[in-house]
């Protein structure tokens, strides 16, 4: 590759994709999934239609295809995580803009953002939305997974997306943007958590949600994760607990009369971080699990 234009049709450009990640030592499942998405991304159908039909298998590939296509593989067989090399990722209903200045949404996030928006649910009860909106902080947003979820599943909420990486934000105002109508309810603010939020909002929030850093620093990563995915976004002093103590202890003030917080973090910080969370006066301190069956949120209301 790659071949004169109109010679070879995307159906074979797909197999011998299939080929090369399988002599590179992907497994035949992940090789058949990711050979697919990349096809379909060169092809131009990922994340409209979602899948390339059999009659559109059978067009034969340009030369601009070919050469996005082969850009692709060559990254993605050097390492590079496949949501980087695609450039996008859905989440939950979103397709979101990602690259190496944010961590890959992942299903664990997915969860946690479900949670946010039960907590959303319990504040509109009896509420009218349209003078008094559920209000929401997602403090660390990264690519704004969380609080653009909120945006987008409930039109009945203000949010405001916070990081303390430019680099990060500019990837959240990107995903904003692709919103439409539900960036108007989107605020985005610059600073390191509680930090980057309007003083007016001190005591009025109904939700703070975050997936912040709760890496440890001697932990091991697999290397496609700690070679690619920024360090300030995945680790954490105080064996990965630091910034969700700051998150725990700062919560109150910002929040309302039985407001939520809602965090991600590891398993095995859970235990620990709900003694916390109970010690400084929160109450309905619950932990969830995760899609693997391991304990990965909390959520803790204030009085």
């Amino acid at each position: 590759m790659p071949p004169d234009e109109g010679t070879i049709s995307w159906r074979e450009v797909l197999a011998e994709t299939e080929g090369r990640l399988l002599a590179a030592g992907h497994d035949a499942g992940s090789a058949v999934r990711e050979s697919r998405w990349i096809v379909e991304e060169a092809f131009g159908v990922l994340g409209a239609s979602g899948a390339m039909s059999p009659a559109e298998m059978e067009v034969l590939v340009t030369v601009r295809g070919m050469a996005h296509h082969d850009a692709m593989v060559e990254r993605r067989l050097a390492g590079e995580p496949l949501q980087y090399v695609l450039g996008r990722w859905p989440f939950r209903t979103l397709d979101l803009m990602v690259d190496e200045r944010v961590l890959i949404p992942r299903p664990e996030t997915e969860v946690v953002a479900g949670l946010v928006l039960d907590e959303v649910d319990r504040f509109a009860v009896g509420r009218d939305l349209s003078s008094e909106p559920v209000l929401v902080a997602d403090l660390g947003t990264g690519s704004g997974a969380i609080g653009l979820s909120v945006a987008v599943e409930r039109v009945g909420t203000r949010v405001w997306c916070t990081d303390a990486s430019s680099d990060a934000l500019a990837v959240a105002r990107a995903n904003c943007v692709g919103l439409g109508r539900p960036a108007q309810r989107v605020t985005l603010a610059e600073g390191s958590w509680f930090d980057a939020l309007p003083v007016d909002l001190w005591g009025r929030l109904d939700v703070i949600a975050s997936n912040p850093p709760y890496v440890a620093r001697d932990d091991g990563l697999p290397s496609e994760v700690a070679d690619w995915e920024p360090d300030a976004a995945l680790y954490a002093d105080d064996q990965g607990t630091a910034d969700v103590r700051i998150l725990i202890e700062g919560a109150p003030g910002w929040l309302a009369p039985g407001g939520a917080l809602v965090l991600e973090m590891a398993p095995d910080q859970i235990g620990v971080m709900a003694d916390l969370a109970w010690s400084g006066g929160f109450v309905d301190v619950v932990v969830y699990r995760d899609l693997a069956d391991r304990d990965r949120a909390l959520v803790a209301r204030r009085p």
